[in-house]
């Protein structure tokens, strides 16, 4: 296997599987937690985020198709394509897009929990979401909320205009959403959040 990445809490390789090429994400221990808790969250964290691509295949959503995994590993087909953060044809259009996807997750109840451009890759021309490691399936407007100022934080403000209108044209409960990820952006929590997330 062959090191491409490494995230907060995994390193992704690169590897052939049935003659195929394919990606491992691979999460590794976490020295300053006590190991029978580390152990309990690396599964339960690997287990979820494979449950979720399987939703959202089920969805129609473009992420990662899981072909197998084990206690915390998952193998999964690999995407191409540069990240959006990336991306230099960006454009009003995408950022509806990429707000009408999240819609539809709410509206199932999986959030993605890491929501922003280094996330999403542009693959021949389409929108498809990866890393799902900090994904829930919840009806929590809170945690749904946290989607939304993520990207906020990550993106201009006119391409978060334009990303809010796909949203909102998805998203059933979108005014509830927008309203608590207003009144959590006053109370600046979403900042601790990302902190604790690590």
């Amino acid at each position: 296997m062959k090191i491409i990445g490494k995230g907060a809490e995994a390193y992704i390789y690169s590897t052939k599987l049935f003659g195929k090429e394919v990606i491992v994400k691979r999460r590794m221990r976490k020295n300053y937690r006590i190991e029978a808790i580390d152990e309990s969250i690396r599964a339960a964290r690997t287990k979820r985020e494979v449950k979720v691509m399987y939703l959202l295949g089920k969805l129609g959503i473009n992420a990662p198709k899981p072909i197998a995994f084990g206690k915390y590993d998952i193998y999964m087909s690999k995407v191409d394509g540069p990240l959006l953060r990336d991306y230099k044809h960006k454009n009003a259009q995408m950022f509806r897009v990429v707000g009408s996807v999240l819609g539809k997750m709410h509206n199932n109840n999986i959030v993605h929990g890491d929501f922003t451009p280094v996330n999403i890759v542009v693959s021949k021309g389409k929108i498809c979401l990866i890393d799902f490691g900090f994904s829930s399936i919840t009806n929590s407007v809170e945690d749904k909320a946290f989607d939304l100022l993520l990207m906020k934080r990550a993106i201009s403000n006119a391409e978060y205009e334009n990303f809010l209108a796909g949203y909102i044209s998805a998203a059933a409960n979108s005014r509830m959403t927008i309203a608590r990820a207003s009144k959590i952006e006053k109370m600046g929590r979403y900042q601790k959040r990302t902190i604790d997330m690590l």
